[in-house]
């Protein structure tokens, strides 16, 4: 299968595990940022192949697992109202809030759907006059523009039932805090492709010349994986701190602009907390006031007591890249997909979930 089978060669990926291992001349510790970069290292055993000079750690780019727990909560409270058809992503499905989920809700009666794309849920809204519609708008710059188009439509056919109940997130922000922290070990960093597919990979250039840092875009499949940590060594190895892009197939530097100017005419950067990790300045989105009617936060005025995370889970340290998940004394034990702590556990692209899976 094109652009597939050929990134998953396996005379390609020995043929780059040994470039790799002929030039690494010193520890150097790389954080790829997405979960699905994740999930295909563990799943092909890449960092088993790697010299052992070459430390992988796992960054904050699950969406499901940095949602904050807030979130989670207000949207168990607005779910289980009677007017309410609640939409979102199957992946959100079994996140465990403060007390519960969506799928204990929708098992006692809650109207909980799982839908595919946003606008699934603009019409459940035309459809349904006399129900509120509320879409769980989660996610990274790639989620973004799809979610402010639902809004964009939504606004256009004049829709009162349909709103948005959001937590987006920016990636730049959590890697300058990640850089920033008196407490980094992360030497160079494999950014997220599809993130850059859409923003592009000009705002990560100050992040590199400022922190003395290598920024590498690179896919999710294995040759991808491997080539961005080859050019990460390169550039670490002769003390070099550039951003350089090995997805180019779809990563433009520019991005794309279309679904960048959708997003910032429905949204607008502000601080958000991630779950686990804390407050980043300026690292999410929320809508703009000509918007604000589809925001269901200010819609259904919930309030919520916080209630403070299982003290046993160690979610936040593993998305800064301090621990790996088996070092976690809950891991496979007190948390396990079947009874997650933390958000990592249960999601498909957090780290705990790959850990159980592939390196149980």
């Amino acid at each position: 299968m094109k652009y597939v089978d050929e990134f998953r060669d396996i005379t390609t990926v020995k043929q780059i595990a040994e470039k790799i291992r002929s030039i690494v001349t010193k520890q150097w510790t790389i954080m790829e940022i997405c979960g699905g970069q994740t999930h295909s290292i563990m799943k092909y055993g890449l960092q088993e192949l790697l010299p052992e000079e070459i430390n992988l750690v796992h960054g904050p780019g699950c969406p499901v697992c940095v949602t904050p727990i807030e979130i989670i909560d207000k949207a168990h409270m607005i779910a289980e109202l009677k007017n309410v058809i609640f939409t979102s992503f199957g992946d959100m499905l079994r996140v465990p809030g403060s007390y519960t989920d969506l799928l204990k809700i929708k098992a006692e009666g809650g109207d909980v759907r799982i839908v595919y794309s946003p606008l699934d849920a603009v019409k459940l809204a035309e459809e349904n006059p006399n129900k509120e519609v509320v879409f769980l708008a989660v996610g990274f710059e790639t989620t973004a523009p799809a979610n402010a188009l639902s809004v964009s439509v939504a606004y256009k056919k004049s829709l009162k039932n349909f709103s948005i109940l959001s937590s987006h997130v920016l990636v730049p922000p959590a890697m300058e805090a990640i850089l920033s922290s008196p407490d980094n070990l992360i030497q160079g960093f494999l950014a997220a492709g599809h993130v850059c597919t859409i923003m592009g990979y000009e705002e990560y250039i100050p992040l590199a010349e400022k922190y003395r840092t290598p920024i590498v875009v690179t896919g999710f499949e294995p040759v991808d994986i491997l080539n961005g940590i080859l050019n990460t060594v390169q550039q670490l190895e002769c003390g070099q701190y550039t951003v350089a892009n090995e997805y180019k197939r779809l990563v433009k530097k520019e991005g794309n602009i279309p679904a960048k100017q959708t997003m910032f005419e429905i949204f607008e950067i502000t601080d958000r907390t991630w779950r686990g990790i804390g407050e980043i300045p300026l690292s999410g989105l929320k809508l703009k006031l000509n918007y604000e009617q589809f925001d269901a936060e200010k819609k259904f005025n919930i309030e919520h007591y916080k209630k403070n995370e299982d003290a046993i889970c160690i979610a936040g340290e593993i998305m800064l890249g301090l621990k790996k998940p088996n070092q976690c004394p809950a891991f496979g034990k007190l948390c396990n997909p079947e009874n997650p702590l933390g958000a990592p556990m249960v999601s498909s692209e957090g780290a705990c979930s790959a850990y159980f899976r592939y390196k149980k």
